[in-house]
This record gives C-alpha cells, sequence and structure tokens, in this order.
C-alpha cells in the first residue's frame, strides 16, 4: 500500500509517496499537552488524528515497527502560574508536581475516552534537562546561540533557512509577529533557549557557564525529546496548525544547527483549527469547552457526548481543514455513527468484502482521507441489503478507526446460551462433554445449510431439550462457560462448505447472465438453485444496479 502524506514544508498539492528513512522503524513525534488545565475540545484533534495515523502506519509497516512518541511539557510559565494560584500555601515545587500528575490523569482520561491508544513513549521534559543542556551547549559552540545576561539565545539570523517551513522571511517574521523586546536579545527574532529561575521555582545548573540555575525554553524541550526518542533525523513531526510559527519553526532552526541536518523530519503535518458556531474558541466569548466537559456535563446542546462520539464527529472532516463544533454536528454525527455501529451489529460471518475492504484503507492512505473512507461505508450501509462480508467490513473499518462496535448477532445468541447454561443445574465433566458432542455432532451443523444465526438458535434448543438430564452448578467455572461460549461462536461462523461455494458461484454466473439479458441462462441457473433449496431474491439498490440475496428454503 503506498501512503501519501501532505507536508507543511514543501507544501506540494499533491501528496507525495511516503517513504520511511527506515521501513523497519518508522519514527512519529506529536507536540502533547502542557499541563497545567484540563484539555480543551481543540486540543482533542491532534489527538485523535494522530492516533488514526499511528494506527495506519502500524497495519503498512507492522505494529513493532512504528515508534510514537507524545511528549509531556512539564515545564512551563502557565504551570508555575496555576500552581501558585491553586496551592498558596505550598513551596511552590511541591506545588507544581501537584498540578502536574493531576493535569496529566486528567489527559490520559480523556485521551483513554477518545479511544486513542498510548503512544509508544510519551517522555516528560523534567526527565530530558541532561538532553537539553547537551544541546544547548552544542549550539553555543557551534555559533548558533550565545549567552547573555543569565540567559541562552538561539541566533535565528545565524541559521539562512530560518522561516522555511512558515514559509516567511525574517523581515516578513518580524513585521507580523508580536516581538518580545529584551535588552538581552540581539535580533528581534531570536528566541530562548534557557532561562534564570525565579526563586522557588524549577530550577537546574545552567549551560554556557552561567552561574545562577536555571530552566529550559519550550522549544528546546521538544527538540531534546525527540532526539533521544528518535534520534537526530526521522520520518512525521505532527501537531496543530497553531503550532507551525514559532514552536515547530524554531524546532526545526535548533535541531538542524545542532547535528548539521537539512532537515529534522522529513515530513511535518498538521491539524486545522477548531471553531465553535463559527467563532474562535476562547473563554472570554463563553464558547470555551474541555473535553471532561462535553463528556460529562450538559452545558453544550443540553446533554453529555461520549468519547467516541466526539472522535467520530472529528474524523467527519478532512484533518487539514477547519472545523465548526456544533451542536448539529454532534447530533448528525450520532445518527449516522448509530446506522452504522445496527448495520455492523448484523454480522454472521468473519470475512471481509476485500474490494471495500482495500478501497477503505486506500482512502486513509491518500493523506488520512477520513471523508472519502467515510463516504465509502455510507455507501454500503445505505444499500436495502446488506450482504454478510459487508457487514463485517464495516465492523472491520469501525475498529480501524478506533470506535466501539456493538455486540454481533451470533455473539448475542452465544451470550444467551451461556444464560440458559447457568440455569440448567449440576452436571459432571463427562455429561458436560456429551453436551457439547450431542449438540454440535447434530445434521444441520455439519451440512453448512443453516444460516450462522439459525444455527445458534438450533444449539439453543437442543440445549432446552436436554436440560432435564445435564445440569450445571451455580458455581460453574468461568472456563467451562467460556468454553462453552466459543463453542457457540465457532458454530456462528460461516459455514465455508462445498455446498455455500458452489451457492455463490452460481449466483455470481446467474448476475452475470442477467447484466448479459442472456435470460435463458440466469433461469436454468435459478432452477438449479431451487433443486438444491435456495431461495434467491432480486432487488435493485439505489443506483439501479442488481443485488442477489439468497437463503435456505424452509
Amino acid at each position: 500500500m503506498e501512503l501519501k502524506l501532505y507536508n507543511t514544508l514543501t507544501k506540494e498539492e499533491e501528496p507525495p509517496i511516503f517513504v520511511p528513512l527506515d521501513p523497519k522503524n518508522v519514527r512519529m513525534y506529536v507536540c502533547g499537552p502542557t499541563v497545567y488545565d484540563l484539555a480543551h475540545i481543540g486540543n482533542a484533534r491532534p489527538i485523535i488524528v494522530f492516533d488514526v495515523l499511528f494506527r495506519l502506519l502500524r497495519h503498512v509497516y507492522g505494529r513493532s515497527r512504528v515508534k510514537y512518541a507524545r511528549n509531556i511539557t512539564d515545564v512551563d510559565d502557565k504551570i508555575n502560574d496555576r500552581a501558585a494560584r491553586d496551592f498558596p500555601g505550598l513551596p511552590l515545587n511541591e506545588a507544581i508536581r501537584k498540578v502536574t500528575e493531576l493535569t496529566e490523569k486528567q489527559f490520559h482520561d480523556d485521551a483513554k475516552a477518545l479511544r486513542c491508544l498510548p503512544p509508544s513513549v510519551e517522555p516528560r521534559a523534567t526527565d530530558h534537562i541532561g538532553e537539553m543542556y547537551r544541546l544547548i551547549e552544542t549550539l553555543i559552540a557551534n555559533g548558533h546561540a550565545y549567552v547573555e545576561q543569565d540567559h541562552v539565545l538561539f541566533n535565528a539570523a545565524s541559521y539562512p533557512r530560518y522561516g522555511q517551513l512558515a514559509r516567511r522571511s525574517l523581515d516578513e517574521m518580524r513585521a507580523g509577529a508580536r516581538i518580545d523586546v529584551a535588552p538581552y536579545k540581539r535580533g528581534s527574532m531570536d528566541f530562548v533557549l534557557w532561562k534564570p529561575s525565579k526563586p522557588g521555582e524549577p530550577s537546574w545548573p545552567s549551560p554556557g557557564g552561567i552561574k545562577v540555575e536555571g530552566r529550559p525554553g519550550w522549544h528546546i524541550e521538544c527538540s531534546a525529546m525527540a532526539w533521544k526518542h528518535l534520534g537526530e533525523h526521522f520520518d512525521i513531526h505532527g501537531g496543530g496548525i497553531d503550532l507551525v510559527f514559532p514552536h515547530h519553526e524554531n524546532e526545526l532552526a535548533q535541531s538542524c544547527c545542532a547535528f548539521h541536518e537539512d532537515r529534522m523530519a522529513n515530513v511535518w503535518m498538521h491539524n486545522g483549527f477548531l471553531q465553535v458556531d463559527g467563532a474562535k474558541m476562547a473563554k472570554s466569548e463563553g464558547n470555551f469547552f474541555t473535553i471532561r466537559e462535553l463528556r460529562k456535563s450538559k452545558n453544550f446542546g443540553g446533554r453529555s457526548w461520549t468519547g467516541d462520539l466526539l472522535r467520530f464527529a472529528m474524523l467527519q472532516t478532512h484533518y487539514r481543514q477547519p472545523i465548526d463544533w456544533t451542536v448539529s454536528l454532534l447530533e448528525q454525527s450520532e445518527a449516522r455513527l448509530e446506522k452504522w455501529k445496527n448495520f455492523a451489529a448484523e454480522r454472521t460471518v468473519r470475512v471481509k468484502n476485500m474490494s471495500l475492504w482495500d478501497s477503505f484503507l486506500g482512502a486513509l492512505a491518500d493523506d488520512l482521507n477520513t471523508p472519502a473512507a467515510f463516504a465509502l461505508i455510507d455507501r454500503v450501509v445505505d444499500q436495502e441489503f446488506g450482504s454478510d462480508e459487508d457487514r463485517y467490513t464495516v465492523y472491520r473499518g469501525l475498529q480501524f478507526l478506533g470506535l466501539k462496535t456493538k455486540t454481533s448477532r451470533t455473539a448475542r445468541v452465544a451470550n444467551s446460551a451461556i444464560s440458559l447454561i447457568r440455569s440448567l443445574g449440576t452436571f459432571s465433566e463427562n455429561d458436560w462433554e456429551n453436551l457439547s458432542r450431542n449438540i454440535l455432532s447434530r445434521p444441520q451443523f455439519k451440512s453448512g445449510a443453516l444460516k450462522p444465526e439459525s444455527k445458534l438458535l438450533s444449539a439453543l434448543t437442543a440445549i432446552s431439550d436436554l436440560r432435564q438430564n445435564f445440569k450445571l452448578p451455580p458455581d460453574a467455572s468461568s472456563r467451562e462457560l467460556e468454553e462453552f461460549r466459543k463453542e457457540m461462536v465457532n458454530a456462528g461462523k460461516p459455514a465455508r462448505s462445498d455446498f455455500e461455494v458452489q451457492v455463490r458461484r452460481l449466483i455470481v454466473e446467474r448476475d452475470e447472465a442477467r447484466k448479459a439479458r442472456n435470460f435463458p441462462a440466469s433461469d436454468r441457473i435459478r432452477d438449479k438453485l431451487i433443486k438444491m433449496g435456495v431461495v434467491v431474491k432480486d432487488s435493485k439498490d439505489a443506483s439501479g444496479n442488481l443485488i442477489t440475496t439468497w437463503e435456505i428454503s424452509r
């Protein structure tokens, strides 16, 4: 499968084919949270988008061959301010620890509710001070950084390609930026790599011969963590579009200068903005919603929304496009998702429609084109008659996207069987074996003539017939019950018997004859199927295409 990814750095109109530096070690870094407050719904978008990409990369290259690093920023001015506000009676460092531990746990709870896989590694900034120290010392030594008034700053003018990610020159950035004027800066676009700590703040020995202790700037943290876990040059760097400048621009500059590389990451990916009812989300506007608030309160649309639904709603829009977050979007998403789940819940086989499956994955491989992938599923779900293979494919598609699924019809019947068995009373180990042998040796389980759900219903009937002879203790072992459940589910798997293979082949031949208007041949095949005990039903989908379904005559 060829994977295409749009690269913010190169901005090709047609996303190029992604070629990893090492197919056996595909590496992706995504900027994670600064743990001072609950994550808002805008923060959820990169978590979800890059989780889908992580799943896709693992599918293409293998689970063990993809490394996804998403950091935790746990040293920052905002954290210090929050700690001082919330725990005024505690020493600042102790208060900071309370804030970061609580906020990190809340973030993980939200990510889990959004059905996101844990990243391969989740480095914390404070665990990588040594790597930051070495990077800064290197930048000072090679002339890309300087020490001034106990600060270390990156010299933006020393890097000719500064501005390549944002596609702006130094002059354009000076004109458009809110420049932090400080006496220790030589150039207006220079940025802090290290700064002195205030009394009580977290602090470490400073690089560059500075005698007072200090702490790192924001940008150097991500460069250090990416270097530690992914190397000097890796495959993909992701985050929200608001991070392109200055954060990612500065990361790119300092990493390239430290390692004498042309690139930090081969591909830079950024998800679009999220607006609430057409306006930028902001606390001052009263339209600021955290992930937790949407999940557990009724402040948005008068009700709460599941993490599963929030994920689905996010994925309906292409990741690079803006999203207008509205109650209507969530309501429509809920109806659409429920329809998918109900369709997939009627699955009775474990065989995919490979044409649909390949098209679904192909859409995702085309720069994570989730709208196109969703349209393919809609086309199948909206059919009046969905094939068993279609239903199983939709089920697998839901799983692939990280969405919840409903229990299948066969599994529901199997669970009913467990409940029935629990009520039967005591019986011996030999009786258990006899029960299984009796049910599974009956003709209907061998012929392949029954549909899977009919098989299970027949099995339940057989159990009821035998309830006077066999009894299961109320404290029956979980192993015995699980074994029975497996027997029932296995009975509900597709009967890929010679009979079914022959029926499906004849159905295909008859459809081809009908399309060619060779009705005598079509009738002959239908008559042959009738003699085999098969009822053929003909219909058309919304586009007028022929649809043929079949069942065993009763």
